[in-house]
């Protein structure tokens, strides 16, 4: 498991402002429980200084996109909207005392469902959905405006960054192209050069780790993540099996139900998430489909 600081661990245990505010004039809902992550926040307002006196959460997802609800309702009681507008997910995490790369997304959430909040309670439109052709990442429906916003608020460098803060590029990968164009042109707004073997923001390390993992390691992880996973897909008649693993890449097959199944790119999805909490490293998950084909002595010999 991850490092989490004592603050995120208390906002888990112990969550401030559960559940909805019964009187409340605003509401924001942001995430989706299919992609794995829910949040509604709810807000009562005065309605002569717009202060907000109370704040409540109600959140679908790991401990710690309940810990950043929590501490959002912390931060943003007694703030008028204008002030709360300026609470970034930069402040929601520090308000933690950090949080794992790999989930600074739950505080990216945070911040718009208060967003999303302030919009209803002044009558404003505010949708977390995107048009035909916006979308960069199907998979968790991520927008180019999103990921080019949080590559300049949050100095990301890499696509392994954007998905540890937006998830986007976290199930099909099929959108690590168009992430890589992303990144390239903000760095060069931002008078760098994007270098597409650059380290990830450093992540601090998992509890249980004692050095670095031997590819064996790494295998026999994979294959208990994935086994995990195996009884409930094959209750719906279907299956998944590890093909291959090529350094931190694991290569799967979606069989029965669930070869052509429209949730398998979730499914996919679920298993990189858990891998990634599991093992504290970026793992990616791909359909053995995409799996470089192999190049024999005698191929080469008559290419």
């Amino acid at each position: 498991m991850w490092d989490y600081s004592d603050k995120v661990k208390d906002h888990f245990f112990n969550p401030k402002n559960a559940g909805a505010v019964a009187d409340a004039n605003a509401i924001g809902e942001v995430g989706s429980i299919s992609c794995g992550d829910a949040l509604r926040l709810t807000l009562k307002v005065n309605d002569d200084t717009e202060v907000i006196e109370d704040a409540g959460f109600q959140t679908f997802g790991c401990g710690s996109a309940i810990a950043s609800s929590s501490v959002l309702t912390e931060i943003i009681k007694g703030l008028t909207l204008d002030e709360a507008l300026k609470v970034t997910n930069q402040e929601i995490a520090a308000e933690l005392d950090g949080l794992p790369p790999e989930k600074m997304h739950c505080s990216v959430m945070g911040r718009e469902a208060l967003q999303a909040a302030i919009a209803n309670y002044r009558g404003e439109e505010w949708k977390d959905d995107h048009e035909e052709g916006a979308l960069v990442c199907k998979c968790f429906a991520i927008d180019a405006v999103m990921i080019e916003e949080m590559v300049w608020a949050n100095k990301l460098r890499t696509v392994e960054d954007v998905t540890n803060y937006t998830k986007a590029g976290g199930g099909c990968a099929a959108c690590h192209e168009d992430i890589e164009a992303i990144l390239e042109k903000v760095l060069k707004e931002r008078g760098e050069a994007f270098d597409p073997n650059a380290k990830p923001v450093a992540k601090p390390e998992p509890v249980a780790a004692k050095g670095p993992m031997t590819n064996l390691q790494r295998i026999k992880k994979i294959e208990e993540v994935i086994m995990s996973f195996r009884p409930q897909l094959m209750a719906d008649g279907g299956d998944v099996e590890l093909v291959e693993v090529v350094d931190k890449t694991a290569y799967v097959n979606m069989t029965g139900a669930c070869n052509g199944c429209q949730m398998s790119a979730m499914t996919i999805a679920g298993i990189q998430q858990r891998l990634m909490e599991v093992m504290g490293e970026f793992i990616k998950v791909v359909p053995a489909s995409q799996m470089p084909k192999l190049v024999t002595i005698e191929e080469a010999s008559h290419a």
